[in-house]
């Protein structure tokens, strides 16, 4: 019989799409999703085992995962890049404190567990353009310190102990299910929602400001492959740079002007969200992603607004 999986932080941008898809893939009863709280009441809490967890306590965790006999624990509970540079000592707490509780508990219990870094492991010392799988990370954001570490605890629980850990750099997410949530890449998600409601958008990013992105269905389908990928083949575990497009504002806003002509967006720069960007990457290498365990994207900036328009007029009325 089948181990369970655990889904921390299932409310959020990453876990309210990961948990139905997991669903699917291996069947309600094998998921068990968790969060903070039980809001908001959807279909990730009423669609199957659902638990309350703080993962900043060891002991909840460990609780959990021998309640419910689980294999596998994918860690999404963060606090975002913007708003924990408002909150640096909460965002460590749980960023890092929380991932440091769950390897514990899956060492413990022999769990593998996947872990989501981000873009925002890099700094502005980083080569920005087709950024290496293998470079210099010195992030200047909090969230980006607790990325790291995360990286290299990963990676000691790996070689130190053998647990089966595995994570991925992601880019900027682009999703037509959760609202935005305080991230540095959040204008390429509200932007729609505004195109749609007030066929404007004030975007908090300069014009040119270039970052990665990816589409929601490729993030959940790189984290779900990358799990069940052939160990023997991984050379490499936490974690791999993954992507899509690279794009700007501009570029994005483009794109929505060739389905909406009378589409207008201005620019409010936020300076604290600037400064973030401008320290990442403007698009990272994933070749190591795809020679290990196959990876490729389904969805391009075309793709993506084509679909992204469609979902959210649909949403809206």
């Amino acid at each position: 019989m089948m181990k369970k999986i655990l889904v921390t932080g299932a409310l959020g941008q990453i876990g309210s799409e990961l948990v139905p898809a997991l669903r699917e893939k291996y069947g309600t009863e094998a998921i068990v999703a968790s969060g903070i709280r039980f809001r908001p009441v959807g279909a990730v809490t009423e669609g199957g085992i659902f638990e309350i967890l703080d993962c900043t306590n060891v002991d909840e965790i460990s609780a959990i995962v021998k309640k419910h006999d689980v294999g596998t624990i994918y860690h999404m509970a963060a606090i975002m890049s913007a708003i924990g540079e408002k909150q640096p000592e909460d965002a460590w707490d749980l960023n890092f404190g929380a991932f440091a509780n769950i390897l514990k508990v899956a060492r413990e219990h022999g769990c593998a567990v996947f872990f989501p870094s981000s873009i925002g492991a890099f700094g502005p010392t980083t080569p920005s353009h087709n950024t290496p799988q293998d470079t210099v990370q010195r992030p200047t954001t909090i969230y980006g310190v607790a990325k790291v570490a995360g990286e290299l605890l990963s990676d000691y629980y790996f070689a130190r102990f053998g647990l089966d850990t595995r994570g991925l750099r992601l880019p900027g997410l682009i999703s037509n299910v959760t609202l935005p949530g305080g991230g540095t890449t959040d204008y390429a998600v509200d932007i729609f929602y505004q195109a749609v409601r007030e066929n404007r958008y004030s975007c908090f990013l300069e014009a040119d400001t270039r970052l990665d992105m990816m589409y929601m269905p490729d993030a959940i389908r790189s984290i779900m492959q990358l799990m069940e990928a052939d160990a023997s083949r991984l050379e490499h575990r936490n974690a791999f740079n993954v992507t899509a497009m690279s794009i700007t504002p501009a570029e994005l806003a483009a794109e929505i002007q060739r389905h909406m002509p009378d589409f207008f967006m201005d620019y409010e720069v936020d300076p604290l969200r600037q400064a973030i960007a401008e320290s990442w990457p403007d698009s990272m290498d994933d070749s190591a992603a795809r020679a290990e365990w196959d990876w490729a994207p389904r969805y391009d900036l075309a793709a993506m607004t084509k679909d992204m328009l469609e979902t959210i007029r649909t949403k809206l009325t």
